[in-house]
């Protein structure tokens, strides 16, 4: 047995303690999503006034945003590569830095044009052999651990112990701060009725034997909902929340038919609640791993029949996609969207989805839009659309022209606006001058 205890002893430290060794001037790495090391991070804000042009590169962050406040803007400064919801307002008032980025490259930047001084993680004790687990978050965060010159590392006994490519040694931890906190919890919504469709219509498209990509929020869920009579479908995910466990409990997840990694559930990491953490804990069909080996589109098209769902802010009607801004407003970031599309196409059998309301603002706006927003990104091509799908069923854009991708589109827009769009069309010449309301057939 690995006699870890006297290194744990001699590395100990205070949360003020370990965030001292921290310079101005140094890049630091912030583990993310439930793995935010909370009581490290408050130590740092607190210290922040000494310090100055620290950059604290992070990718999604669940909690407050202290780190992020004006009055520490000028000592610590926030790269983020992905915008959450506790950051959105500072990026969008210049606060804080947003770098664009696929999730699949992230870990690339860490020993090149982001180079880690220090990075701030959140494990799990050490088994008897001293492996610590990174628990709920090892996609972004093993990598830059690796990479950095110094890890200090909050202990918690809260993290559960998730398996596969998750573990750090205690000999790779310079400093040790041990806490005693719940994680915190990212609790679903019930879908609303049009999620519910959404995900009738989304899960229709699912065979038996499919591997999926599932997300967090309505539509995933709400596909998930849907999937009572399917028969051995595996999770190939960058992540996964509460909505699996039931499926994979009815024996409808088996993950048998899987052609890479069968019988195991992959993800890069987790968002739920206390069911979730327990269930991931030392489960052997669960498999965490880092970020640039389950998102590369590659290795996802390694899995047969794989089905991808992605959500989007808006689509336009020659098929691109904006899912990470509203206009010239950051709303969020690329993240696996692409790496999903494209490993899906590449798939024996695979099927790229990406899923959204038809309408925004209670049915004010359509989000089949004639263009994208002026400033919006285009963040998966109109080459990389196959399947559209919306409360009023599926548009398949593989392969079609402009004119059957409008047609196809429109059809399964908001009836409200779809008048609109059709003249639209025409105007730009996307549809015959003589076209005006020819029946469409949806998918």
């Amino acid at each position: 047995m690995f006699k870890w205890q006297s290194i744990v002893s001699s590395r100990r430290r205070t949360a003020e303690q370990a965030v001292a060794v921290i310079e101005s001037g140094q890049m630091v790495f912030l583990s993310g999503n439930c793995a935010v090391p909370q009581v490290v991070l408050q130590a740092l804000v607190e210290r922040a006034p000494e310090l100055h042009n620290i950059q604290i590169v992070q990718v999604l962050t669940i909690g407050n945003s202290d780190y992020v406040s004006p009055e520490i803007a000028d000592h610590l400064r926030v790269n983020s590569l992905f915008i959450s919801p506790n950051i959105r307002e500072a990026v969008n008032e210049g606060r804080t830095d947003f770098t664009p980025v696929f999730l699949s490259e992230i870990p690339a930047l860490y020993n090149r044009e982001l180079p880690i001084d220090v990075a701030l993680i959140q494990v799990s004790p050490p088994d008897p052999h001293g492996f610590c687990s990174f628990g709920v978050e090892v996609g972004v965060t093993k990598a830059a651990a690796q990479a950095a010159h110094v890890v200090i590392a909050e202990i918690n006994p809260n993290m559960p112990r998730t398996l596969g490519d998750s573990f750090i040694h205690i000999n790779d931890l310079d400093y040790i701060v041990e806490v005693n906190y719940p994680l915190p919890e990212f609790k679903m919504s019930s879908p609303s009725p049009v999620q519910q469709a959404i995900g009738c219509y989304g899960a229709s498209l699912i065979e038996d034997g499919s591997t999926l990509q599932t997300g967090i929020g309505g539509i995933p869920n709400a596909v998930l909902g849907y999937l009572h009579d399917k028969h051995d479908l595996g999770i190939h995910t960058e992540l996964f929340s509460d909505g699996i466990i039931d499926l994979v409990e009815r024996g409808i997840i088996t993950n048998r038919a899987k052609t890479l990694h069968p019988g195991k559930i992959i993800a890069g990491f987790v968002l739920g609640t206390c069911r979730l953490y327990n269930f991931i804990d030392d489960n052997p069909i669960v498999e965490l791993h880092p970020t640039e080996y389950v998102n590369h589109p590659f290795r996802i098209a390694q899995n047969d029949k794989m089905v991808a769902i992605n959500s989007a802010l808006e689509v336009d009607l020659t098929g691109q996609v904006c899912a990470d801004s509203i206009g010239h407003q950051f709303y969020s970031g690329a993240g696996g969207q692409v790496d999903f599309i494209r490993g899906a196409a590449y798939s024996a059998g695979g099927k790229p989805i990406i899923a959204l309301p038809s309408t925004a603002q209670d049915d004010a706006l359509s989000r089949i839009v004639w263009q994208l927003k002026p400033g919006a990104g285009v963040t998966t091509t109109r080459n990389d659309v196959h399947y559209v799908v919306t409360e009023y069923g599926i548009a398949y854009l593989h392969g079609k022209t402009i004119r059957e991708r409008v047609q196809a589109l429109i059809a399964i827009a908001h009836p409200k606006f779809r008048e609109e769009l059709e003249a639209k069309a025409r105007e730009m010449n996307y549809l015959p001058a003589l076209y005006a309301g020819v029946s469409i057939p949806v998918y």
